[in-house]
């Protein structure tokens, strides 16, 4: 007898677990297909572990340099194999409640690969699910160098490096996106030397090119090689010729230019949703597409913020300064060494800048410690139409880096 679902969902990433919890929540018969590990990408081989590891990476950097605040550490090491234990244990154990939340709200979990055979039909495994809705959530995968293809040995992917037995003493990243810039950071705190090469003339070139400046800086001060209008010219025996001329014998090159949507065999109607719509590939992007399908809110990209994690955090929403047109528009920049807060903690680095029109705020760019907090700020203001002068009479706790948004609005 063929069953019969009223969502039927490839895909049990961010997008695909959260249509599968909301549409449960609502009453409905949801059928789940992950041939992987539940979580997708974020959980298993994204965001999560790389944090994880990142927030070891931290630690490390700053007890290095705690001398000047009255902290002495002697004989540090950076072990990678407890790092990536440590790693291991957190996103299983997320993993595991993920799967244990699913189960409490009557999800079916299939873990083989599915495919959809015809209009309301997907099939695995040789049985036949009949569904009313069929959603693909199927992820993305590491895009790779057009003439080096991933050997997963010397030219690697972001997955690859969460199976590093041993910490590199060389490093050549090619991309200076999130996740190029992202790992950048990380090895640089573990005392790699790291070479990154970006095609585009600046680091992070779809973000504000203010923000794209500072990025530049930060890594000149920490000795971050930058190679900005620079691509692969040759591999050859484990040795990179750059097209600028320049010669390395790196470790190992992490390929880090952006992920390429993945989907399924599909023969009949589905809604495509997540990374595998080709959009905006963020987990937090994923999983409000998700709601907007499910619950019918209000979906708009504007009001998808963007993170980069490390030291300090990098975030925005809404649009950058040089798309806009001059003149139309009010700007506030607070410098992050004008909070008390910044210097209790010596992390005095970056700066907010907001962008109005209207009394409204249109657009906000943060490089700060818990910049990934404060940017929530902005976007409930942006996605509530909230003016600049109710911003103003909100009580901000003191001493937060939150009080830069107070400090913006009364710039403004």
């Amino acid at each position: 007898m063929e069953k019969t679902y009223d969502y039927g969902i490839i895909g049990a990433g961010p997008a695909g677990v959260t249509t599968a919890l909301i549409a449960a929540n609502n009453g409905k018969k949801v059928i789940l297909f992950e041939k992987d590990k539940i979580g997708g990408i974020c959980l298993n081989k994204g965001c999560i572990p790389t944090k994880t590891i990142m927030h070891s990476a931290d630690l490390y950097r700053d007890a290095k340099s705690s001398e000047n605040i009255g902290i002495v550490a002697n004989d540090l090491q950076f072990d990678i194999a407890k790092v990536m234990e440590h790693k291991n244990k957190v996103t299983e154990t997320l993993r595991n409640a993920l799967t244990k939340t699913l189960q409490g709200k009557d999800v079916e979990v299939v873990n083989k690969e599915a495919k959809v055979t015809a209009d309301k039909t997907i099939e695995a495994d040789g049985v036949q699910y009949n569904c009313e809705k069929i959603i693909i959530a199927t992820g993305s995968e590491p895009k790779p160098l057009k003439d080096y293809p991933f050997d997963h040995e010397f030219i690697l992917n972001s997955d690859d490096l969460f199976e590093l037995k041993q910490k590199p003493q060389k490093v050549l990243i090619v991309g200076a996106g999130a996740e190029g810039i992202e790992w950048a950071r990380i090895f640089k705190d573990i005392d790699c030397e790291v070479t990154v090469a970006e095609a585009a003339s600046r680091p992070l070139s779809i973000a504000d090119e203010e923000v794209s400046k500072y990025v530049e800086r930060l890594f000149k001060t920490r000795q971050i090689n930058l190679k900005t209008s620079t691509t692969i010219a040759k591999i050859e025996n484990k040795q990179v010729t750059l097209s600028n001329g320049d010669v390395l014998n790196p470790d190992f090159v992490l390929v880090a230019i952006g992920r390429i949507p993945l989907k399924p065999q599909i023969d009949g109607k589905a809604t495509v949703i997540g990374d595998a719509c080709g959009q905006l590939m963020l987990a937090n992007f994923a999983m409000y597409q998700a709601r907007a399908l499910v619950s019918g809110i209000r979906f708009d990209n504007v009001f998808v913020p963007s993170v980069i994690y490390g030291t300090p955090e990098i975030a925005w929403i809404g649009a950058n300064e040089q798309d806009l047109p001059y003149g139309s528009y009010h700007k506030a920049v607070c410098p992050v060494r004008m909070l008390g807060k910044a210097h209790c903690d010596n992390e005095m680095e970056g700066f907010v800048k907001v962008l109005t029109y209207e009394n409204k705020i249109i657009g906000a760019h943060i490089i700060s410690k818990e910049a990934s907090a404060i940017i929530h700020q902005f976007a409930i203001a942006m996605q509530n139409e909230i003016s600049v002068e109710e911003l103003k009479k909100v009580c901000f706790a003191h001493p937060t880096y939150s009080e830069a948004v107070y400090e913006s609005m009364m710039m403004l």
